[in-house]
């Protein structure tokens, strides 16, 4: 089969496949300088996504990679960068194999078709141009032997005719002598170009245009085989990635599957564990014989009167109670009066009662069991120092010693910091070996350098080893202190002098308990002396008590006792806190106004659908 001779007379049919033979591989060629786009937009949007999720530097999210799920995450992420670099080398390659050769290979088709059909066109021509010849020869010979023919039946007209001479018949026998010479030159060169002209156009089709057309022929069969192996080429670069996404793809696998629970609960039970331990059983207070109410050995309050220095819970009780009280509650706890209420004055006047009569000092009522009621599960502080590190804390500066955390969470970070010194010693360590050695070289060869110039450096070097040494020991010893290998803080003079007397003070009377509880030796005077500030600087941003109802004052009452509140005959107030059996109520003013008054002295209208109001009859 060949175009040549079945498509002889098909050239420009042949000119107009050609053309589109090239726009499709021209498509063809767009298709995937697309496709590679899309490969490197592709890429583009899984690196920022694996970017967006990579855990920042010096951030919280560092710490949570610790655990076996995300590193397994970060693994993924990890996973997803290569494989987006494996979409990346298909665009490379498809851009080098295929756009760029196609590309080339286009503008050499193109050339060689041009040229293939500038041949058919020309040859064309020459055929055109013979026929042309041929027509002109063959109207030349037809003319001149209609002009011979006219020319004999002239002469034989005259020949017949009597009349005419002999000179005039000889004239016209001439004549059709040499119009027939003119006939016969004539068609000897018709003859002669209608053979050539034969001989060209069998050249022509069975010659020049077949070959032409086997050229064009075969430059299509070109193109086609040429799309084939780009398409070949195409699946092939995407096979030649397959096996790295493969491992790719494997390695997200075995992370996923090296993720251990078990271990990441460990982890978190390190990572949060406190190193208290729980509340102990709280003891009971017998309340069947109100009128033998006295201090119990296990109170927490003792009488100001009797000054009573060591108010304590039971057993070991006492310290783990402190952070699971709320500040409002604890705070009217410690603030509330010491004294029973006044009785009401005799009369209803306002001057029987002058600034209200002072109450005796007698044993109050035990506070210990307040603390039931005032028990909840948000634990607080654990000492006095703790209240103040809270302060410190909320302005931004964490202690030193990390003493803001529990005992094994401070453990941890002070052994982190301990071990993070130790490497910057043994870095400084390091600079000074090599300083040591490069001045011996200079001692020995002092040429290359004067040894005096290490000097300096060399002193500074060993300062700073001093300096990070010292700091190492003073975490050592607050690492040892929480281990329990030194007796307690103030045995240690690395640290006095960077707490605050009303905080040594309570570190001096603390003691590690061998549960690793903590308890208080204190009085109850400093207690509310060193607790009440620092209570109020601690929740400020607690929302107040809300009001549980109203009272109207019945009597006027001048409240001179710290935690009491003035109050005029007939003044209307809110009801904060009702009478727990102790006497007095708690009431509001304002909201920066609150304070105890004696029950006997309001008349109290609770509101039956506020918290923790109770409906009497």
């Amino acid at each position: 089969m060949s175009w040549g001779t079945e498509l002889w007379d098909q050239f420009d049919n042949l000119e107009k496949h050609t053309q589109w033979g090239i726009d499709v591989l021209e498509k063809y060629i767009k298709f995937v300088k697309e496709r590679t786009e899309i490969e490197l937009s592709y890429a583009k949007q899984l690196r920022n996504l694996s970017k967006k999720y990579q855990p920042k530097k010096n951030s919280k999210e560092e710490d949570e990679y610790k655990y076996t799920s995300c590193k397994a995450f970060l693994s993924t992420l990890n996973e997803m960068n290569d494989y987006a670099g494996q979409h990346e080398l298909i665009s490379e390659n498809m851009t080098a194999q295929i756009m760029v050769d196609l590309a080339r290979y286009v503008q050499e088709l193109k050339q060689e078709r041009k040229s293939n059909f500038h041949d058919g066109r020309k040859a064309q021509q020459h055929i055109e141009t013979c026929w042309k010849q041929l027509e002109a020869s063959k109207r030349r010979f037809e003319r001149d032997c209609k002009e011979a023919d006219r020319a004999q039946q002239y002469f034989e007209k005259m020949d017949a005719d009597i009349n005419v001479t002999k000179a005039d018949v000889e004239k016209a026998r001439q004549q059709a002598q040499v119009r027939h010479q003119m006939a016969e030159d004539s068609k000897a060169d018709y003859s002669s170009v209608l053979q050539k002209f034969n001989q060209e156009q069998h050249a022509y089709y069975h010659a020049h245009i077949p070959g032409i057309f086997q050229k064009i022929q075969e430059m299509e069969e070109r193109r086609i085989v040429r799309l084939g192996e780009s398409m070949k080429m195409y699946a092939e670069v995407d096979r030649q990635v397959m096996p790295i996404i493969g491992k790719c793809l494997d390695g997200i696998v075995k992370a996923a599957e090296s993720i251990d629970q078990k271990n990441d609960s460990q982890l978190v039970v390190e990572a949060y564990k406190s190193g208290f331990e729980p509340p102990g059983d709280v003891e009971f207070e017998d309340y069947s014989q109100p009128m033998q109410r006295a201090v119990s050995d296990h109170s927490l309050s003792s009488s100001r009167g009797e000054g009573k220095a060591e108010p304590k819970f039971a057993g070991k009780s006492k310290g783990k109670l402190w952070p699971f009280i709320k500040k409002n509650k604890l705070v009217s706890l410690l603030t509330s009066p010491r004294q029973p209420p006044p009785p009401p004055p005799a009369s209803a006047s306002p001057s029987a009662v002058p600034n209200g009569p002072q109450s005796p000092k007698q044993p109050k009522e035990p506070l210990s069991h307040r603390f039931n009621e005032f028990m909840t599960s948000k634990p607080k502080i654990h000492c006095f120092r703790s209240l103040k590190r809270g302060l410190s804390l909320k302005l931004g500066a964490t202690p030193e010693d990390f003493s803001n955390l529990p005992p094994e969470q401070r453990r941890k970070k002070l052994q982190q910091k301990v071990d993070e010194l130790n490497k910057d010693i043994q870095k400084e360590v390091d600079q000074r070996d090599a300083i040591t050695k490069m001045k011996d070289v200079y001692l020995r060869n002092p040429q290359m350098g004067d040894p005096a110039s290490l000097d300096h450096k060399l002193a500074e070097v060993s300062h700073n080893i001093e300096k990070l040494r010292l700091e190492a020991q003073k975490f050592e010893a607050w690492l040892a202190e929480v281990e329990g290998r030194l007796p307690a803080r103030r045995q240690s003079g690395l640290y006095d002098s960077q707490t605050a007397p009303a905080v040594n003070n309570c570190v001096q009377d603390r003691e590690s308990s061998p549960d690793g509880s903590y308890t208080e030796e204190q009085s109850q005077e400093s207690e509310a002396k060193v607790l009440a500030p620092d209570f109020d600087d601690e929740f400020d941003d607690e929302e107040p008590l809300p009001a549980i109802g109203t009272c109207k004052a019945l009597y006027t009452f001048e409240g001179q006792n710290e935690g009491t509140i003035s109050v005029a005959e007939g003044e209307t107030l809110y009801v904060i806190e009702e009478d727990k059996g102790d006497g007095w109520t708690r009431i509001r003013r304002s909201e920066d106004e609150e304070g105890y008054v004696p029950t006997s002295y309001v008349q109290v209208y609770l509101d039956k659908n506020a918290k923790g109001a109770k409906t009497y009859i």
